[in-house]
């Protein structure tokens, strides 16, 4: 099979090429669970940028050359012997983490924290091929009314989204505010589901005018241009007192900081990008009472229901189409900020 394998890490980001378009071995079922999917659609995640980096070596176990892609849909290409519930042709999205379904955490609903699991584009080979191996526990069935290429960024970028902004969607009640800060692939999904779940008025925080734009579009109440008055401004819009939730698709720079600036006493700062640190003196988390939130992923049950929204027309995903070929230019796309919405390899 065709396949953009990455053969080296590239710290910088400077490189014309970051994987390269070869032949590879077809993946083979080995288990009899596994399930071969021929790939509709594959997500470019800024995860797979931060994989070139070569930030990821210290959290997994990862040999070059790999295939990337943990965003992944398609159709069923191969089943094991033990295989029910999808057959050979179903189109399918596939939850991101491949787990036996046997531990503690598992049974529980938890497949982040599975203790026995594979992560296909992280820990494995992934999407960026035009077949995977993953497990039949992983796989939900499309409904007619959903293409593979159009839904699989939501495995990842939707799935996490969805994930913080339920989380958020629990507490937030109507006269009260959520900021979501970035816009972008996960920040448009975030805004939708917030807008699905609950009544609290959305403010947007961007530095690109693009994806403001999109934001409102998505159901954003309140647009900030990212800045030097940021945080000012949504202190005006709330009254002086912050937003109840904030949920920071950035993780880096300035937006840390800003982002628990703009979040009220006894709010929540759900931290969702990744890439800086967070820096808060004890006495200031006792005084405000803030909770600082992590978001991984998010479980088997929440894709279903975010594919329940999709379905019926609550959340729409804006995807830029790449062929697999062109996977470079979709990475150096995302890596200088010329997609607003998801970038899409389609084998």
């Amino acid at each position: 099979m065709k396949a953009a394998v990455l053969h080296a890490f590239d710290e910088q980001l400077t490189a014309k090429e970051f994987v390269r378009y070869e032949e590879v071995p077809d993946p083979r079922i080995s288990r009899p669970m596994d399930v071969i999917v021929r790939i509709g659609g594959a997500g470019v995640c800024r995860t797979d940028l931060h994989i070139v980096e070569g930030i990821w070596r210290t959290k997994v176990d990862v040999k070059l050359p790999y295939i990337m892609g943990h965003e992944n849909a398609g159709w069923v290409e191969a089943v094991g012997p033990g295989v029910e519930g999808v057959k050979v042709g179903d189109s399918v999205i596939c939850h991101p983490l491949v787990t036996s379904g046997h531990c503690l955490a598992c049974r529980r609903g938890n497949d982040m924290h599975a203790l026995d699991s594979s992560f296909p584009g992280i820990n494995a080979n992934g999407g960026y091929a035009q077949y995977l191996l993953t497990g039949q526990r992983s796989l939900i069935k499309l409904p007619k009314s959903l293409a593979p290429k159009d839904v699989a960024p939501y495995t990842d970028a939707g799935l996490t989204a969805y994930r913080a902004a339920k989380k958020a969607s629990r507490h937030l009640l109507p006269g009260e505010y959520a900021v979501v800060i970035g816009a972008g692939g996960l920040g448009h999904i975030g805004i939708q589901v917030l807008a699905a779940l609950c009544a609290a008025e959305i403010i947007v925080v961007d530095r690109s005018e693009k994806s403001l734009e999109l934001a409102k579009t998505c159901g954003a109440h309140h647009l900030v241009k990212a800045g030097d008055s940021d945080v000012e401004a949504v202190l005006a819009l709330t009254g002086g007192r912050g937003a109840e939730a904030v949920i920071d698709f950035v993780g880096e720079g300035d937006a840390i900081a800003k982002g628990l600036a703009m979040t009220a006493n006894g709010g929540s700062y759900y931290i969702v990008g990744y890439g800086g640190k967070i820096d808060l003196p004890t006495i200031d988390m006792i005084t405000t009472e803030k909770t600082i939130v992590g978001n991984l992923v998010g479980t088997y049950a929440e894709l279903v229901e975010l594919m329940a929204l999709a379905d019926r027309g609550l959340v729409n995903l804006h995807t830029r189409e790449y062929r697999l070929s062109e996977a470079n230019d979709a990475l150096h796309d995302l890596h200088h900020g010329r997609i607003h919405g998801r970038a899409v390899l389609i084998p």
